[in-house]
C-alpha cells in the first residue's frame, strides 16, 4: 500500500467547509497519490476502505448528473456492480445504499449491454425512456446523497489511518 497523506491544514479548512468538502478533500489526496486516476495499476495501491471511498465519489458524480444509465454508459457499470462495493457499503452501516446499488446491479445485468453501446446523444437520451426501471433508483439516490455523503464523511472522519495519514 502507498501512503496517502494529507495536511492537518488542508483537512481542517475543508471539514469547517462541510462535510461534502471533507469527503472530497481526502478523495482527491487519495487520487492525487496515485497519479489522479483509479485503473487496474493503481488499484492495488490502495486499501479496499480508499477504493471505496473513489468508488463512492464517482458513482454520486455520474448519478447526480445523468442517473445510472449514465453511469453504465460512461464505463463504471462494472467497477461499480462487479466488485464488492454494496457489501463495504453495508460494513460502514449504509445500508439503505447498499439495497440500492443491489436493485441497481439488477438493472445493470439486464441492460448493460445495450447501455454500454456506442451512441449519438439522440439514441442515448432514448435509453432513459426505454429503461425507465431506473428512474426510482435515480429519485432515490438523489433524495438521499446528503444524508449518505454525511454518513461517509463521518465514516472517514471516525476511520481517518484507513483513509490517510494527517500531516503538519
Amino acid at each position: 500500500m502507498k501512503e496517502v497523506t494529507i495536511s492537518n491544514e488542508k483537512l481542517v479548512q475543508a471539514a469547517s467547509a462541510g462535510m461534502d468538502e471533507f469527503m472530497q478533500a481526502v478523495a482527491d489526496a487519495i487520487l492525487e497519490n496515485i497519479g489522479g486516476e483509479l485503473n487496474g495499476e493503481t488499484m492495488p495501491l490502495l486499501n479496499s476502505d480508499q477504493i471505496t471511498l473513489l468508488a463512492y465519489v464517482m458513482m454520486r458524480e455520474e448519478v447526480m448528473d445523468g442517473g445510472f444509465v449514465q453511469l453504465i454508459h460512461n464505463g463504471l457499470g462494472r467497477f461499480i456492480f462487479v466488485n464488492p462495493f454494496d457489501k463495504a457499503l453495508a460494513l460502514w452501516g449504509l445500508t439503505s445504499l447498499s439495497r440500492l446499488v443491489k436493485k441497481a446491479h439488477k438493472l445493470y445485468n439486464k441492460y448493460h449491454k445495450d447501455i454500454e453501446v456506442e451512441c449519438t446523444d439522440e439514441e442515448f437520451m432514448a435509453m432513459f425512456e426505454r429503461m425507465s426501471e431506473f428512474d426510482d433508483l435515480d429519485d432515490e439516490f438523489v433524495a438521499d446523497e446528503e444524508q449518505w455523503t454525511n454518513m461517509i464523511a463521518c465514516y472517514i472522519d471516525d476511520h481517518l489511518d484507513k483513509f490517510v495519514t494527517v500531516v503538519d
